[in-house]
């Protein structure tokens, strides 16, 4: 249920790979650098500094397209293990004032504060007190948004950045939402913009003002969320933790579209053995192992096998995913790939019984090798059929660590890079 004060916060790092990549590049402060997933024709740009944003570079924008935007950048691959210790030290901070924390991403979440003002002062001392600890530990910067529910505090936060703090006093939702534009308002992807926009509406004003019963006509149930969250009414509460992940997988995207079935399989087996890792950090294996291909331009297929017993070794992750390459590839004709995937589906608690003669050291052996590439990397470790100049960028998880509670309806960019956002 909504508050009677504000007592919602959402926290977010401003540009988080980006600010990441100052701390141990302070000479390029004031100057456009976009980081992104792939510097090849097939990249895609995580995050940009602001600078950059003021030539129109944005997150999942293309690199090819970036660079024609803003081709002075400075241009950097993404580097989750130098990004990972500062998330965790900001999921830290939160839960150091309240419990209730659901993160959002690696880089934001919301908290409700209601239970920990007697320590620590109301809910906009308390966003106060949190981006001087982020300054403070991490080096970097946050923007926070202080309302009622999540909904408004999400785009409070938004409206603050970079560095901001915006508070929305109590019964005051409609009238903070009233003249932003109608993409700022969760749920309105470019779809319904455009929608709305042949009805001229302009601003989150302008829906709240029409009719329910006309947005209900023209859109459907989706039209009485659109008026109720229009001005500011969201009854979803702040819940503790997340989910876990219903699935993990790795993709990877070529530069140049791959026609060489050895490679494609020493990638995939990369693959497994990455995904393998995975199962093991969370403590689970799968029933379900799937296959994502893509062909040029974008076709896309996806294959799947559920086995008798649940799967957690690189070695059967690999036989499994190789089958189904095998059958779908060549019943495409063996055309040249333009991505590839594996992923593991259908998770359970992990219970793994040692097969006869198995000593162990095929497990020790991938403990050793997942260390090595969480502590320096992805490409740190890699097969020797991996490397080539056609990989348009190590193989990173296809999975967001945290669920976002809020996806837009029509507002999902193409799957390509990790999908941990950076805003």
């Amino acid at each position: 249920m909504p508050h009677s004060r504000p007592s919602v916060i959402h926290v977010d790092l401003d540009a988080f790979f980006v600010s990441m990549e100052l701390l141990r590049h302070p000479e390029l402060r004031g100057q456009p650098v976009i980081v992104a997933g792939g510097l090849g024709n097939r990249g895609v740009v995580s995050t940009c500094s602001y600078e950059a944003r003021k030539f129109g570079v944005r997150s999942a924008m293309p690199v090819s397209q970036a660079r024609r935007l803003c081709p002075a950048a400075v241009y950097l691959e993404t580097d989750f293990s130098w990004y990972a210790p500062a998330s965790r030290k900001f999921h830290a901070i939160l839960r150091d004032y309240t419990p209730v924390v659901e993160p959002a991403g690696a880089d934001e979440a919301y908290l409700d504060v209601a239970g920990s003002e007697r320590l620590f002062g109301d809910a906009p001392a308390i966003a106060a007190a949190i981006r001087q600890r982020v300054r403070d530990e991490i080096g970097i910067t946050a923007s926070a948004g202080v309302s009622i529910n999540k909904l408004v505090s999400k785009v409070a936060s938004d409206a603050g950045k970079p560095d901001g703090l915006v508070v929305v006093p109590a019964g005051e939702e409609a009238a903070f939402f009233a003249p932003r534009p109608i993409r700022e308002l969760p749920m309105v992807g470019p779809k319904t913009a455009a929608t709305l926009a042949t009805l001229g509406i302009k601003t989150i004003g302008d829906i709240a003002r029409m009719p329910p019963a006309a947005l209900v006509a023209r859109f459907g149930s989706h039209g009485a969320e659109l008026a109720a969250r229009a001005r500011g009414v969201f009854d979803a509460p702040v819940l503790s933790g997340h989910a876990a992940a219903k699935s993990v997988s790795r993709e990877m995207t070529f530069d140049a579209d791959e026609p060489s079935r050895d490679r494609l399989r020493a990638v995939l087996r990369g693959q497994a053995e990455r995904v393998a890792a995975d199962l093991a950090h969370q403590g689970r294996s799968a029933r379900t192992v799937t296959l994502k291909l893509r062909f040029p331009p974008f076709e896309t297929l996806t294959r799947s096998w559920t086995g008798p017993t649940s799967v957690d070794l690189a070695d059967d992750l690999f036989e499994a995913g190789a089958n189904l390459f095998e059958r779908a590839w060549e019943e495409h004709g063996r055309r040249p790939v333009r991505l590839l995937g594996l992923g593991a589906a259908n998770l359970q608690e992990r219970a793994r019984q040692l097969r006869l003669g198995d000593t162990g050291d095929t497990d020790r052996l991938a403990e050793a090798v997942a260390d090595l590439r969480a502590r320096f990397g992805e490409a740190s470790v890699q097969r020797a059929a991996e490397l080539g100049q056609h990989v348009a960028r190590a193989d990173v998880p296809a999975f967001r660590p945290f669920a976002a509670p809020e996806p837009a309806d029509d507002d999902v960019p193409e799957r390509t890079t990790p999908q941990v956002r950076a805003t």
